[in-house]
């Protein structure tokens, strides 16, 4: 059974998002050798997100208008979306809206990504929930060279030290990447 991990960018200061919620600062950070597609979990076979990380994919890269773009994203992947709003999917999306808690919503989510990971994409609160119902194996973390004044925290949690053992740092172009393991209780 694969993995479940919270695998996101966050800034030097820690903020998944500035005040305004969104994730320009990340976008600015230079690329030079297209190296950031080392930054996402290659084995993930099933995608997770809160609605306002959904939402605001949506409108940055304009998915309603080019729903061609969903595919290169997300690909064919499932993408539960937590949410209690209805809320609009581009034309040929997999898109699954659920609510509740997800330790009610993880059993279908487990059983859409068979033997792959689980990534949750974000936000910081979800994946907190996560590691909360104790179902979260690890936390990767890119960390951009960039700070923001305030905004979404990266995980607005407590998690100590006894339950985070590091995995590995690199640098990948300009970010560094951090990958923890989480004991779960």
């Amino acid at each position: 059974m694969g993995l479940v991990i919270f695998d996101t960018a966050a800034t030097l200061n820690g903020f998944l998002a500035d005040e305004h919620g969104s994730l320009d600062w990340l976008f600015r950070a230079p690329d030079p050798e297209g190296l950031t597609s080392e930054l996402v979990p290659d084995g993930a076979t099933v995608l997770v997100e809160g609605s306002t990380t959904y939402e605001w994919v949506l409108s940055h890269e304009d998915l309603l208008a080019h729903p061609e773009k969903w595919g290169e994203f997300y690909g064919a992947k499932p993408t539960f979306v937590f949410t209690s709003r209805a809320l609009p999917v581009p034309l040929g999306a997999d898109v699954r809206f659920v609510s509740g808690s997800v330790t009610e919503v993880f059993p279908e989510i487990r059983s859409a990504a068979g033997e792959g990971d689980i990534w949750v994409v974000g936000g910081g609160d979800l994946a907190g929930q996560f590691i909360d119902a104790g179902l979260m194996d690890q936390v990767a973390v890119s960390i951009a060279p960039a700070t923001v004044a305030a905004g979404a925290p990266l995980l607005p949690r407590t998690v100590g030290s006894d339950r985070l053992a590091l995995v590995s740092a690199r640098a990948v172009g300009q970010f560094a990447r951090l990958v923890y393991s989480i004991t779960r209780e």
